[in-house]
């Protein structure tokens, strides 16, 4: 039998989050210095009675638009997507955009996760995707399979993806797919 590993990054929880468990986040984003600001904050207040300043004026709150596949962005030139890649010891995501012109790539991503969130800057010379990978409770996965197969148990439900471009202002997609064929390829496996 062989020897399993456990990387440093594996979550070791005996069960899955509650998906409603991790604080809801609202954007700012000051026109003057292009700071953005995710404030986090639970249950009613999401959004409510803030007031952010930068810059010496009070900022507005970027309201997400919910992505589309049939649509996509901007005329229905940008997809964007996702994919859950590296089992149980290097869960990660993969968060992809393709612009068949190649003139258009997000300003920065946020992902909301079940005990946080994660920031990235998209630098200019950086194409996609770019990787958030996970430990610990946000690393929790019902199998081991690479890439995911997007099952019924849908273990990263609660995460949601934000993109922010200049063009299309900021979109959400929310990591909870689920494909009908997920059964079929265990069968055209065995």
């Amino acid at each position: 039998m062989p020897k399993q590993t456990f990387s440093q990054r594996r979550c070791r929880d005996g069960k899955k989050p509650l998906w409603n468990t991790s604080p809801d986040v609202t954007f700012y984003q000051c026109d003057t210095c292009g700071a953005i600001y995710p404030i986090t904050t639970f249950g009613e207040e999401a959004g409510n009675n803030i007031e952010v300043s930068c810059c010496g004026h009070k900022l507005e709150q970027l309201i997400p638009q919910d992505y589309d596949d049939e649509k996509g962005v901007l005329d229905g030139k940008v997809k964007l997507s996702y994919q859950i890649v590296g089992g149980f010891n290097d869960n990660a995501i993969k968060v992809a955009w393709k612009d068949p012109m190649y003139t258009w790539k997000p300003k920065w991503i946020y992902m909301k996760t079940f005990v946080g969130g994660y920031l990235k800057y998209i630098k200019e010379n950086k194409r996609s995707p770019m990787v958030f990978a996970l430990a610990d409770t946000d690393a929790f996965c019902y199998c081991d399979r690479d890439p995911c197969v997007e099952c019924t148990f849908r273990c990263k439900r609660g995460f949601i993806i934000y993109y922010y471009g200049d063009d299309i202002g900021l979109v959400q997609i929310p990591i909870d797919k689920m494909n009908p064929y997920w059964q079929m390829k265990d069968k055209e496996e065995k």
